[in-house]
């Protein structure tokens, strides 16, 4: 027996492609993963290692800088409580230069200790010149020269270095400081010396080589303060350590974060403090010593760490909390962390640390490296496990594939050769018992398709009266909707009502003209007479006569307005129905769609039970419509009507302020469509529906309302006016909570001849 064979797939893969290459895909993806699962750890691992160095450097900067800064207040705590014991005298400079000469002696770090008094007098040792170990200072009282001696190793003087002007309690800083009466810290000061300036002012200096020129120095020391009060709250003096922060940088210097990393401190206001970089902190612009800023700074990493901050922070003074960001610096990623520094004295700094990524990335890459290899490995491997497999598997399935070719032919008696492949030696058993028992099967196959088309016509022929019968029953429930939805309201109303109307309409004319002339023959009459009886007088005033000529016009017009109206409703009445006009033709839709507005006016309207409901018109200018103008009036009507109920129901769950915030609105537009169609879109901005309420919208006897107030057949039958009668097209788009819109497309002109008083 021969039979057709199917057409062929569009595409087709060979079975060997298909064993082979989702077998090295698995593999590849496999390894891939954990290669990529392993990078990303190794990653994670430079991410903590790096937040481990850093935040140790930080405890370490944070820890050095506690004890290092903690040494000017503890001298100066020891030096009040040496004035308040009685220890020191500081009415006695020569003792007081001594007494802080061995203190600046014994703390190497001290650029200047001593002490100045009410009167302007001051008395102290430090480093300051360039070459000189340790100077004694002395400044006598205001108006006098500030001067500085070289000392003997007891610290008496030896011979005068220099002398100067110097106001110690003029310094802002000091003011404040004794503005608070609390010890403190002034600003940070930042000088220079040089072997020029101490030749100019002592000569005995030059004299005994003891400074040699050794060029200039800079100095930044941070001054702590600590005014002296006795017992009634007098000041007896302002102590005074400054401590130099040269040896920050070196400390810094000396702290390993990592092979690149670089540590640097910086004041709120973006000054440097100290940096482990070797760029100088200190500059020189037009003679005067200053700072660098983090923003200026020659050092580029410092400079570029400075500028992230300031741009994602704006102010350094916002940095409150321990902060991580990263930078890209020269192409690679910076690690920095960003630590306040605080102090109970007033300090406030923030500590700076940048660890560069490139300073673990060795291993990581080396990683990197023995994962590719060993997927391009598994990928070889995989490879020719699966060529070899799928040779295997593949020769007894073609084999298979020939005899089931073959078969197809007609080619009955196929057998194919069994394998050591269980599933595969199953799979030949059953083919050679199914090519014994095809044949008989086609034989029964073919008694059977006989049974069969004879059960068919049967079942045929009852399925067909069925649905004649289906069919009248829906005529008949199509003709009993029309009749109770517009055949008793147009021809009750309608013709009820116009007669009587017309006759109003036509005798207000009349009435009109009748009246004016009584009016006048009344201003006639009064013109005549003047002076009238009393008794018409108090007629006239009881009747207000006056008020009267000038209301009874105005009566007369609403009258006249009031006629008009009910005329207009008549019309749209029969324009909607279009009694007079059942057949075929063209027609203006707009005057359909207006005439059933003004039919639906009386539920659109604002009434005790629900608010009012705006109807929003965007009507596109087009040409007649050759359509059934009654059934098409009918649809609208229906649409129309629906869309009513669903803001009503919408309504009745939302307050007036969300109603009046967001009105419940039906919006009319029509089109032109390229393809000479014409689209009628009716969409409501009530709740919308659910996909399978919309899906069942035009069948019939469905309906969401409850029993009493629809019956399932309104949609149902504008579907079948809109399709079948004017070949057009009518869906819905919906959702719950976005509204829904009905659109209602029919072609302009109809390509076919229509039969008069179809679907009556």
């Amino acid at each position: 027996m021969k039979t057709d064979r199917p057409a062929k797939a569009t595409q087709q893969f060979p079975l060997r492609l298909i064993l082979i290459v989702p077998f090295v895909l698995q593999i590849f993806a496999a390894v891939g993963l954990v290669g990529y699962l392993s990078f990303i750890n190794g990653q994670k691992a430079v991410n903590d290692l790096a937040n481990q160095l850093i935040d140790k450097a930080s405890q370490q900067v944070g820890e050095h800088l506690d004890t290092y800064l903690a040494l000017p207040q503890q001298l100066n705590q020891i030096n009040a409580d040496a004035i308040a014991s009685g220890q020191l005298n500081l009415n006695n400079p020569k003792a007081s230069e001594q007494y802080f000469w061995s203190q600046a002696r014994a703390f190497k770090n001290l650029s200047y200790i001593g002490c100045a008094l009410p009167d302007g007098r001051e008395s102290g040792a430090g480093r300051w010149v360039n070459g000189v170990d340790l100077l004694v200072y002395e400044n006598p009282r205001r108006g006098g020269l500030a001067s500085d001696y070289l000392a003997d190793d007891q610290g008496n003087r030896k011979s005068l270095v220099q002398s100067y002007q110097n106001d110690p309690l003029a310094n802002l800083w000091n003011k404040q400081v004794l503005r608070t009466r609390r010890p403190g810290w002034s600003g940070i000061s930042t000088f220079e010396t040089s072997t020029v300036e101490i030749a100019e002012a002592g000569k005995a200096l030059q004299s005994q080589n003891t400074v040699s020129n050794l060029g200039i120095n800079y100095y930044v020391a941070v001054p702590a303060r600590y005014p002296v009060y006795d017992q009634k709250g007098n000041l007896l003096g302002l102590l005074m350590v400054d401590l130099l922060l040269t040896n920050v940088s070196e400390f810094l210097r000396n702290l390993k974060v990592s092979p690149s990393g670089q540590v640097f401190i910086m004041e709120r206001d973006g000054l440097l403090i100290g940096s482990s970089s070797t760029k100088p902190v200190v500059q020189k612009v037009d003679g005067k010593t200053t700072r660098f800023s983090a923003l200026e700074t020659p050092d580029p990493l410092i400079r570029a760490v400075a500028e992230k901050l300031k741009q994602q922070f704006n102010n350094f003074k916002t940095l409150q909390n321990t902060q991580e960001i990263e930078v890209k610096f020269n192409g690679q990623r910076q690690f920095i962390q960003v630590t306040p520094w605080r102090d109970r004295f007033g300090l406030d700094w923030l500590v700076v640390v940048t660890v560069p990524e490139s300073d673990f990335n060795s291993q990581i890459n080396a990683n990197t490296r023995t994962t590719i290899v060993l997927c391009l490995g598994a990928l070889a491997v995989a490879t020719l496990l699966g060529i070899y497999t799928s040779r295997w598997i593949t020769r007894p399935i073609l084999k298979l594939s020939q005899a089931s070719e073959a078969i197809a032919t007609g080619q009955l008696d196929q057998t194919v050769e069994t394998t050591n492949i269980k599933e595969l030696d199953a799979v030949a058993q059953s083919f050679n018992h199914m090519a014994s028992q095809l044949q008989d099967s086609f034989n029964e196959l073919a008694q059977t398709n006989a049974e069969l088309e004879n059960r068919v016509e049967a079942r045929t022929a009852e399925l067909s009266q069925t649905l004649t019968d289906l069919q009248h029953t829906q005529i008949q429930l199509i003709q009993t909707e029309k009749m109770s939805s517009l055949g008793q309201l147009v021809a009750g109303v309608a013709h009820e009502i116009n007669n009587p109307v017309n006759f109003i309409h036509g005798n207000l004319i009349h009435t009109e003209e009748y009246a004016q002339n009584l009016l006048n023959l009344v201003n006639l009459y009064q013109q005549e007479y003047p002076n009238s009886p009393a008794n018409i007088q108090d007629e006239i005033e009881e009747i207000d006569l006056d008020f009267l000529r000038q209301d009874f016009p105005k009566l007369l017009a609403s009258m006249r307005l009031g006629a008009e109206r009910i005329r207009e409703i008549v019309k749209s009445l029969r324009n909607f129905s279009r009694l007079d006009e059942a057949d075929f033709k063209e027609v203006d839709i707009h005057e359909g769609l207006d005439s059933t507005l003004l039919i639906l006016f009386n539920r659109l309207k604002p009434t005790s039970d629900h608010p009012g409901i705006q109807v929003l018109k965007d009507y596109s200018q087009m040409p007649l419509v050759e359509c059934y103008p009654g059934q098409l009036n009918q649809v609208f009507m229906n649409v129309l009507s629906n869309a009513i109920d669903a803001l009503h129901e919408s309504d009745k769950k939302r307050t007036f302020q969300e109603i009046a915030s967001n009105p419940s609105t039906i919006k009319i537009s029509t089109e032109l469509s390229h393809s000479n169609w014409v689209i009628v879109r009716i969409a409501d901005n009530g709740q919308g529906m659910a996909e399978d309420v919309r899906s069942k919208l035009f069948d019939p006897f469905f309906t969401t309302k409850p029993i009493g107030k629809g019956t399932g057949l309104g949609l149902s039958i504008s579907y079948q006016i809109v399709t079948e009668k004017h070949r057009g097209k009518l869906y819905c788009h919906s959702a719950p909570g976005q509204g829904a819109e009905f659109a209602i497309e029919i072609p302009i002109r109809q390509t076919f001849k229509p039969v008069k008083g179809a679907l009556a």
